[in-house]
């Protein structure tokens, strides 16, 4: 992997940092106009191949928009919709990658995942079970717990387990039996629990697969995780430069408050911590694009990307008062640093992951 980006990778950021500077971004909700300039731009087909209506890219380019969506609080309906899509391309066969592809790389269907749990990736993300018939027909019932944006979602990707293993679905909210009741979460963040009471699925469309093992379904949680990584770094690089901005222009005893000390270091310091996350994700990314489950990079990068929340309130502190006011926006980037650094499992459950990792390969497995 590269520690510089080429030029392809250069302008496909500046191409997604200005789609994103010409709409309107709101963290809450997807407004049509950006939806539909994704969709055009292929963004949303991103690390999937175009046999299926991508755009051929890798995850790596996936990763480059990440932080620009970041930096803009692009709505993380948006980043719903590529895991679905990643989950779809990852784990279905060709059938199923025919069936569901097309809609959500051309923006015609927005998506939901409830595969891992929000609290901690590792493990499931429901306590859906499934029961099979043996012709093809299955039947769901069990709550999945805070599945973001499922409210919006004309699809939910979702891992129900059964007697004989897990399977995974694609299943409209829609559909009769199913709930989908929001519930309150910080920052606005928009998240559902979804409940499936004794839903029949009567036809072969909505089966993704019907023996998934562990390591495929964390690799899709890993990519996610990742993922999200880089977006809190897009977060915090865009924290720094209105911080910077603001120091510069800030005078306090006479001169800019940026020709202190005390505010350089902490400046210094949210570089440091920004630069190691970027890397640390930036790395996550590309070993799991690569084929890889990544649990090890994926826990470095989620420990590292932590930091972008701390750097947000060391941002609040520089701003002095004015932090404070609502008006600045500098709240938006905070409170989604805030979810997003404990979504799918925080600082202390990655460094979980990391000494299973490590235990892992020290009894002679590989990855």
């Amino acid at each position: 992997m590269r520690l510089t980006p080429d030029q392809d990778e250069r302008d496909l950021a500046a191409m997604c940092r200005s789609l994103l500077a010409a709409h309107r971004c709101d963290a809450t909700h997807v407004e049509p106009a950006l939806w539909h300039a994704l969709a055009e731009a292929g963004v949303l087909g991103l690390g999937i191949t175009e046999e299926f209506g991508g755009s051929g890219g890798t995850l790596t380019d996936l990763g480059i928009f990440c932080i620009e969506a970041g930096r803009a609080l692009c709505p993380s309906a948006v980043h719903s919709t590529l895991h679905a899509g990643l989950a779809v391309d990852w784990i279905g066969g060709p059938d199923a990658r025919a069936a569901w592809l097309p809609a959500l790389t051309s923006g015609a269907a927005r998506a939901a995942t409830a595969l891992w749990n929000p609290r901690d990736a590792s493990m499931p993300g429901s306590s859906v079970r499934c029961a099979g018939d043996g012709a093809g027909r299955w039947r769901l019932s069990g709550v999945a717990d805070f599945v973001a944006d499922a409210a919006a979602a004309d699809l939910i990707v979702l891992a129900a387990e059964s007697d004989s293993g897990c399977c995974v679905f694609v299943v409209e909210p829609a559909r009769t039996g199913i709930t989908v009741a929001p519930l309150p979460m910080a920052g606005e963040h928009r998240a559902c629990a979804v409940t499936f009471d004794d839903v029949l699925l009567d036809d072969d469309a909505p089966v993704l697969a019907t023996s998934v093992g562990p390591e495929a379904l964390r690799r899709v949680a890993n990519a996610a995780t990742a993922l999200l990584s880089l977006d809190l770094v897009g977060v915090g690089e865009a924290v720094v430069q209105r911080t910077v901005d603001h120091i510069m222009m800030r005078e306090q005893f006479g001169r800019p408050i940026a020709s202190f000390q005390a505010a350089q270091h902490l400046v210094a310091n949210m570089r440091i911590a920004l630069s190691a996350a970027r890397l640390a994700a930036q790395w996550a990314v590309h070993r799991v694009g690569q084929g890889h489950v990544g649990t090890r990079e994926t826990a470095i990068a989620r420990m590292h990307a932590a930091a972008v929340k701390q750097i947000t309130l060391d941002a609040h502190q520089l701003h002095g008062g004015m932090g404070y006011v609502v008006d600045t926006d500098l709240h938006l980037f905070s409170e989604r640093a805030r979810v997003l650094s404990t979504w799918g499992g925080g600082a202390d459950v990655a460094a979980k992951w990391l000494e299973d990792e490590m235990e892992w390969k020290g009894n002679g497995q590989s990855d």
